[in-house]
């Protein structure tokens, strides 16, 4: 006991030590909000009046360039960060940090669409996820009770397969990488896993940090997961753990309520819950670089007493790779529509 209760002061006296150099110091800025790649005062406020012989500044691990007592926020990745001093003086060091915000370095670009065709669409599928694979369209739908994943002929809209869920589970985001189908329920904390041949589940995965699960997507190496915060996660497709993040953001604000998603050439398309419309993010850096706006679509559906303009909204986004066009719809639309997407 006596060399517990040692060792133990030992370590809350060095933690206190560690604190004290922490005091000695504060990281001064001209704000807390700043853009990519922009260039900002930065100093030191020397509380003691120590000789300070070196700063260096980084984020996320990244030295930052400095240059006539600025740095340059030149980082890859965006949104809420630590700006980290290691202030080294006398003969010692330390480190300190202040929070910070690294938006995007200009506003999103917008975009319009045109329809190319219209097909048919389950009137009775609640669309939560949307994805091509060779030809086949695979679908995955929400609500308690009829929540199901689905392969179809997307001109006909005939169900050709279905795997229905069980009752208490509420369905979201679906993709497709390796040979292997990846759904999401909403608030169960699971995910499941399906062979893509024999089209049979084959495995459950649990969501690690994430909050819930909304949307799926991949790049061909990992998997991209929406949850309705400001975060996609980033998911190891052999282990499904969460490894890391981005953060969605413009040049002004840090944004949440990404919905289905959908990867093309570097970029997420994402639909923003419960608006008419689909950002454009940068999968590297989380800016949103692109808004396409989808106003006028759900006015060309048949909609019947039970129609509700909140719930019944645009949702699902399906990339045809041969074609080269999306494939976007609704929850209980009866039209799935084939469109270009056009920069106004």
């Amino acid at each position: 006991m006596k060399s517990f209760s040692y060792t133990f002061l030992i370590f809350l006296l060095a933690a206190c030590g560690g604190e004290k150099k922490a005091l000695l110091f504060e990281i001064q800025t001209k704000g807390n909000s700043f853009q990519q790649n922009q260039s900002i005062d930065v100093s030191i406020k020397n509380k003691a009046d120590k000789k300070i012989n070196a700063v260096v500044y980084s984020i996320d691990g990244m030295e930052l360039t400095q240059k006539d007592g600025k740095v340059i926020l030149d980082i890859p990745k965006l949104g809420s960060k630590t700006l980290k001093a290691r202030v080294s003086y006398d003969d010692t060091a330390t480190d300190i940090t202040k929070g910070i915000k690294v938006l995007a370095a200009s506003a999103p670009e917008l975009y319009t669409y045109e329809i190319v065709k219209e097909y048919p669409h389950d009137n009775k599928a609640y669309t939560q996820g949307l994805e091509f694979h060779n030809d086949t369209l695979y679908e995955g739908t929400g609500k308690k009770g009829r929540s199901f994943l689905r392969k179809v002929d997307f001109k006909t809209g005939k169900s050709l397969n279905q795997i229905d869920l069980d009752n208490t589970i509420f369905g979201e985001g679906i993709t497709i990488l390796n040979g292997k189908i990846y759904q999401l329920s909403w608030q169960s904390g699971i995910g499941f896993i399906y062979d893509l041949k024999g089209f049979k589940k084959i495995g459950e995965f649990q969501y690690g940090e994430s909050t819930e699960g909304w949307g799926l997507t991949n790049d061909g190496s990992k998997i991209y997961k929406s949850d309705g915060t400001e975060k996609i996660w980033l998911l190891n497709p052999e282990t499904l753990k969460e490894e890391n993040y981005i953060e969605i953001v413009t040049d002004k604000s840090i944004f949440n309520k990404a919905n289905e998603l959908e990867y093309v050439d570097g970029k997420i398309y994402a639909n923003v819950y419960q608006k008419p419309s689909m950002m454009i993010i940068n999968a590297e850096s989380g800016a949103i670089e692109g808004v396409v706006n989808f106003r006028g679509l759900s006015a060309k559906i048949n909609k019947d007493e039970n129609w509700s303009d909140t719930d019944n909204v645009l949702n699902g986004i399906a990339y045809h790779p041969t074609r080269k066009t999306f494939f976007v719809t609704g929850k209980d639309w009866d039209k799935m529509f084939e469109v270009n997407i056009i920069k106004k």
